[in-house]
């Protein structure tokens, strides 16, 4: 079954239970992904799935999103810098990441093809981050 296939709909109705509004005094986060819940897939942008693949949130709907878009462009901007997204998205459990093997294959590829400049130009640690993902050592200078 195609996994966007349900971009019509929200993570709310695909991954239950609905989740209740948040507290009063809840963090800016919080409120932040319960607001992105009530969202149709197809209109989640990077940024909001950096969130969501970040804060472990219906993994098994976001993260087949995020790769999507990183398989065109693996060091995406999505909020913070250069390759937050892909940083976040190897960071999901290994768990979940057993579930789509058709995804974590052509992302290890890809970043197995990212230049060693741009891999240097990541946040402390990321270079191990990715090699640890893709299962061989990632070039950095």
């Amino acid at each position: 079954m195609d996994r966007l296939l349900h971009l019509d709909r929200t993570l709310d109705e695909l991954d239950p239970p609905r989740w209740e509004d948040p507290a009063a005094d809840a963090t800016r986060l919080i409120r932040t992904v319960h607001e992105l819940r009530r969202v149709p897939l197809r209109e989640l942008r990077p940024a909001d799935l950096r969130m969501l693949v970040s804060q472990q949130v219906a993994l098994p709907y976001v993260l087949p999103l995020a790769v999507r878009l990183l398989l065109e462009e693996p060091l995406l901007d999505a909020c913070f810098y250069e390759g937050d997204l892909l940083l976040a998205a190897v960071s999901a459990p290994a768990s979940v990441w057993a579930l789509f093997p058709d995804l974590a294959a052509p992302l290890c590829e890809v970043i197995g093809a990212l230049p060693p400049e741009a891999v240097e130009d990541l946040p402390r640690g990321a270079a191990e981050d990715l090699g640890r993902f893709a299962g061989r050592p990632v070039p950095s200078r």
